[in-house]
C-alpha cells in the first residue's frame, strides 16, 4: 500500500486538491496502485479549530505517510494574529520536520499558452527549466530571530553539508536533461553565497560531462526573462528560489499552472506554488492544472512511474490545445469552472491508457 497524506488547506487548497485527489483515484481504480489517502487540516482553517497552524495530529499522519498532497494556506483573516501561529508557519513546520530540503519546479513553456504570458511568444516559446530550490535552510530558518520597537534581525546561516546535498540533487538531475546548471548566489555581498559557490564548484569536478555557470540573483533574475530558453536546472539557496519560481510563472502567463515537489531522504511533500486565492474561494473558477501537474510529479519521483507521470503532463497540453480553460488565462476557447476542467483531464488520461492497452 501507498499512503497519501491529503492536507487541503484554506482558500481554494480545498477546491484544486479535490481534482488532485480524484484523478489519483481514478488512477488507482483502472490500475490498482494500492493509494490510500487520510485528509487533516493545516493552515489557517487548523488555527481556527486548534489554535494552531500545525497541529500534532497532522504532523503524525504526514509522518506515517508515504507522499503528502498540499494545497495553499493562509489569507487575510490571518494576517494580523500573533507570528507562530501564522498559517505560513504551518508549511516551514512540516518542511523542516519532513526534512525535505530540495524543492523541484518546472517551468515549461506550452504551445496552446503563448498568448497567456507577458512575455513575447518568440521568447517563452522552447522554455524548459526546473528551479531547484534549498528548502529547509538559509533566512527562514536561521537563529536568531529577533524584533523590537527600533530592531529586527534575521539570520542568514548555510552548512557546507546542506549546500552538497541539494549540489548532489541538481547534478543527478541534470544528467537526465540538458546537463547544464546554473548555480544563483549573491557571492559578490553574502558570506554565505561564498560559502556556496565554493561548494558548487567543488562538487563540479565530480561530474565533468555538466557545464556550471555562476549568476548573481538579481542577473538571474533579469536573464530569465531576456532569455529563458538559455536555463535548465537553475540552482539556488532557499529565498532566493522563493522570489526567482515565482517570477518564472510569469513564463507561463499563470501561477496557476506551476507545479513542485519537495523531496528528502525518506519524505515527499507536493504543492502547487500558487497561493490560497481567498478572493476567488467557492466560486469554483480556480485552475486546477498545477495541482494536477503536482499529482504527475507525485507519480515520477514517489510511484517511480515515469509513464503515468508523462501521460497525466500530455493530457493537460491536449486539453489546453482544445481551448479549454479556467478564468486565470487568457486564451481562446471554451471557459470551464474547476471541476469540469479536473474532469476533462481525468477523462483524457484514463482514454490514453486504454489506448496503450490496444
Amino acid at each position: 500500500m501507498f499512503k497519501i497524506a491529503v492536507f487541503p488547506g484554506d482558500g481554494i487548497g480545498p477546491e484544486v486538491v479535490n481534482e488532485g485527489v480524484k484523478l489519483l483515484k481514478a488512477l488507482d481504480r483502472e490500475l490498482n496502485l494500492g493509494l490510500t489517502f487520510e485528509e487533516a487540516l493545516i493552515g489557517g482553517i487548523a488555527v481556527d479549530k486548534y489554535g494552531v497552524p500545525l497541529p500534532k495530529e497532522t504532523l503524525d499522519i504526514a509522518l506515517s505517510s508515504d507522499a503528502v498532497l498540499l494545497g495553499a494556506v493562509g489569507g487575510p483573516k490571518w494576517d494580523n494574529i500573533e507570528v507562530s501561529k501564522r498559517p505560513e508557519q504551518a508549511l516551514l513546520a512540516l518542511r523542516k520536520n519532513l526534512g525535505v530540503f530540495a524543492n523541484i519546479r518546472p517551468v515549461k513553456s506550452i504551445k496552446s499558452l503563448l498568448s497567456a504570458s507577458p512575455i513575447k511568444p518568440e521568447i517563452v516559446d522552447g522554455v524548459d527549466l526546473i528551479i531547484l530550490r534549498e528548502l529547509t535552510g538559509g533566512i527562514y530558518f536561521g537563529e536568531p530571530k529577533y524584533r523590537d520597537k527600533e530592531k529586527a534581525i534575521d539570520t542568514l546561516v548555510y552548512h557546507r553539508y546542506e549546500i552538497e546535498r541539494i549540489a548532489d540533487v541538481a547534478f543527478k538531475l541534470s544528467l537526465s536533461r540538458r546537463r547544464k546548471i546554473t548555480s544563483v548566489d549573491k557571492a559578490n555581498i553574502l558570506e554565505s553565497s561564498r560559502l556556496w559557490r565554493e561548494v558548487i564548484n567543488e562538487k563540479a569536478k565530480e561530474y565533468p560531462q555538466v557545464t556550471v555557470e555562476h549568476l548573481y540573483v538579481d542577473n538571474c533574475a533579469m536573464q530569465l526573462i531576456r532569455r529563458p530558453k538559455d536555463f535548465d536546472v537553475v540552482l539556488t539557496e532557499n529565498m532566493f528560489g522563493d522570489i526567482l519560481s515565482d517570477e518564472a510563472g510569469a513564463i507561463l502567463g499563470s501561477l496557476g499552472m506551476l507545479p513542485s515537489a519537495s523531496i528528502g531522504e525518506k519524505y515527499a511533500l507536493y504543492e502547487p506554488i500558487h497561493g490560497s486565492a481567498p478572493d476567488i474561494a467557492g466560486k469554483g473558477i480556480a485552475n486546477p492544472l498545477a495541482t494536477i501537474l503536482t499529482v504527475a510529479l507525485l507519480l515520477r519521483y514517489s510511484l517511480k512511474r515515469e509513464d503515468l507521470a508523462s501521460t497525466v503532463e500530455s493530457a493537460v497540453e491536449e486539453i489546453l490545445k482544445e481551448g479549454y480553460h479556467t478564468p486565470d488565462l487568457n486564451i481562446d476557447g471554451e471557459l470551464v469552472n474547476t471541476v469540469r476542467m479536473g474532469d476533462l483531464v481525468v477523462e483524457r488520461v484514463l482514454k490514453k491508457l486504454e489506448g496503450d492497452k490496444r
